[in-house]
């Protein structure tokens, strides 16, 4: 499989997979290459993979991934996330997530609260006209 992670940015990772394991709104699921296509909303945590060349080790690598889509069409992944992060070791990657993914969250919550207090706010002007 042809995995490919893409962030706004730019595309943050491209290599062949033999399997990837990620964590959708329902949990957890794996992907092998011969798995029907398939759509899953991510939800922040650690996306992990095993190259083609590397699957006789064993060795799993690990992207942290933020919320977004991933799309498995025939022998392609695509993954759209917002931020995302490769290349550290696992205890950082798991950091991140934790820590700088989450605080994102809680902004949103900020922000999305914001919001409905100026729609409420609105509506109550507008029926007192």
């Amino acid at each position: 499989m042809k995995l490919s992670i893409y962030i706004p940015t730019r595309i943050l990772l491209e290599t062949d997979v033999t399997s990837i394991t990620a964590t959708g709104l329902n949990g957890s699921f794996g992907l092998r290459p011969h798995h029907i296509d398939f759509v899953s909303a991510l939800v922040p945590g650690l996306l992990a993979y095993r190259r083609t060349e590397t699957d006789e080790e064993g060795v799993e690598e690990y992207v942290a991934v933020d919320r977004g889509i991933l799309v498995k069409q025939g022998d392609q992944v695509r993954v759209s996330v917002r931020n995302a992060v490769a290349d550290a070791p696992l205890e950082e990657l798991s950091d991140v997530v934790e820590h700088r993914f989450a605080d994102l969250g809680e902004h949103e919550r900020k922000v999305q609260t914001a919001v409905a207090r100026l729609e409420a706010d609105f509506l109550r002007r507008f029926i007192d006209m």
